[in-house]
């Protein structure tokens, strides 16, 4: 049920109002009218979350005098106590969240206001990830109650359509690594009804097993540690909730599987969320590349402006590897206030945990 209240704040506009959670009728008109809305900003990919995790829609809508409407996506943990309890947009993995907005460029006021109100929450921590279009007010509104977090991630702009992206942004070796592949005897299709979803995972559950080898990590935490990061109902979710928006890429060699991506569409911006391969057989034809290049032309022909490739570590292979495509890495941070250091706990975990096994970062 959503539940109004009225922030103990001014504007010059007058009262904020704020709901929780936010009305899904005026989500989606945000979430539509925002060309800088991603499809993980969208109230489905919230939904998918809940039904893949112990989690709750904790979303707030902040109406102000003026009309200018605002969304923050969040998701609460289920089955803690308020002031044990975590708040994020998004948690885990699930990527960026960020505010939707009424058309216009954002206020200051309207950025205080939304950090102000989400400091003063019970929650043990409340997070919010931005895109790599966040305007600078919401930075500057953050800095003083929430600690930032920076991210790259890596974006390709599809201006002037496919013809242009390959011949100005794709990189020469890219363009030979694809042209390798389609002489080579590859055979790719493309499901948008969750029929592909064995054969992704099928792949990701090879693709552990190399993950495992390269990082010393041992098979059984990483088995473990994978599967609960990305399970395969989580996949089945998603393929399920966005339907036609949800297209899974399966490059095959002599009938096996060799290497599937996942791109989700909303509005202007397309994105690769997930990736695995078996290596043996993607990388001798190329069928990575080749996988790209076909989505990629794919989101130019149903008109998206951008294409996302997700977050890399700045300098490492998997950045160069979508350099190649023309993609620019862009700065997409995390701001949290969290009221014990839980995070730099869960840090010195992680790195205590790593130097035991002998882990090395990919």
């Amino acid at each position: 049920m959503n539940s109004a209240v009225v922030l103990p704040v001014t504007t010059a506009s007058g009262p904020v109002r704020v709901t929780s959670p936010a009305p899904r009728e005026v989500w989606w008109q945000l979430a539509d009218a925002d060309e800088n809305a991603l499809v993980s900003q969208t109230p489905t990919w919230l939904d998918c979350i809940c039904a893949t995790g112990p989690y709750a829609d904790a979303s707030r809508l902040y109406e102000f005098q003026d009309g200018r409407r605002l969304v923050i996506p969040l998701a609460r943990r289920r089955g803690r106590p308020p002031w044990l309890a975590t708040e994020d947009s998004w948690p885990s993995d699930w990527g960026i969240g960020g505010p939707l907005v009424s058309p216009g460029v954002p206020d200051e006021t309207e950025a205080r206001v939304v950090f102000d109100d989400l400091a003063r929450r019970p929650a043990l921590r409340v997070g919010v990830r931005f895109g790599p279009d966040a305007h600078p007010v919401w930075a500057a509104a953050a800095q003083r109650t929430f600690q930032a977090e920076d991210h790259m991630t890596h974006v390709l702009d599809l201006d002037g359509g496919f013809d242009a992206v390959w011949d100005r942004r794709f990189r020469r070796h890219v363009r030979r690594e694809v042209r390798r592949a389609e002489r080579s005897s590859v055979d790719v299709e493309v499901d948008r009804t969750g029929r592909l979803v064995p054969a992704f995972y099928q792949l990701y559950e090879q693709a552990m097993v190399r993950w495992a080898q390269q990082q010393h990590e041992p098979m059984a935490l990483a088995r473990w540690r994978r599967s609960r990061d990305f399970p395969r109902r989580r996949l089945e979710a998603v393929a399920d909730r966005f339907g036609e928006s949800c297209a899974i890429w399966l490059a095959s060699c002599a009938g096996e599987p060799a290497a599937a991506i996942v791109v989700l569409r909303h509005g202007a911006h397309a994105r690769c969320w997930r990736a695995a391969m078996n290596r043996d057989l993607a990388h001798p034809v190329k069928a990575n590349p080749l996988l790209h290049r076909l989505a990629i032309e794919d989101a130019c022909a149903a008109g998206c402006r951008y294409y996302h490739l997700g977050e890399s570590r700045p300098g490492s292979s998997l950045a160069a590897f979508k350099e190649g495509f023309g993609a620019v890495g862009f700065s997409s941070p995390t701001y949290r206030r969290e009221r014990l250091p839980i995070s730099a706990a869960e840090r010195r975990v992680q790195g205590t945990v790593k130097r035991l096994v002998r882990f090395q970062d990919a």
